[in-house]
């Protein structure tokens, strides 16, 4: 198998996490005690725009799987989904009136209502 690994400082990463992010999802793999295991992150058609985002954990590393590291966590992304993500920002925020993750997308031409979908 060979894999695509990048640093996340290389100009062409499909996606930057924030130092929030990276920690908040080091945490939330820490409880599921696997160390096989990584974020991916993924764009599939649906939602009422076009495209909606799918993170999840993931230890199946496909042959064209884009591979980044962030300090030790690696993150996933399929060469279809790298090319709509491309510049992206994942970043998680907690705060009084709200705590998640949000992707902040340079690639979005425009979004439904409800935020959870894109064109």
């Amino acid at each position: 198998m060979q894999l695509l690994t990048i640093k996340s400082s290389t100009p062409q990463r499909p996606i930057l996490l924030t130092d929030s992010a990276v920690a908040k999802i080091k945490a939330l793999l820490a409880s599921e005690e696997d160390d096989d295991l990584g974020l991916r992150v993924a764009v599939r058609p649906g939602g009422c725009s076009g495209f909606s985002y799918e993170m999840f954990f993931d230890s199946d590393i496909e042959d064209e799987d884009v591979v980044i590291d962030f300090d030790g966590l690696q993150v996933l992304v399929d060469p279809q989904s790298a090319k709509r993500i491309t510049g992206a920002t994942l970043d998680y925020r907690e705060g009084l009136m709200e705590a998640g993750f949000s992707i902040d997308n340079p690639n979005v031409t425009r979004s439904c209502g409800c935020g959870n979908s894109f064109a």
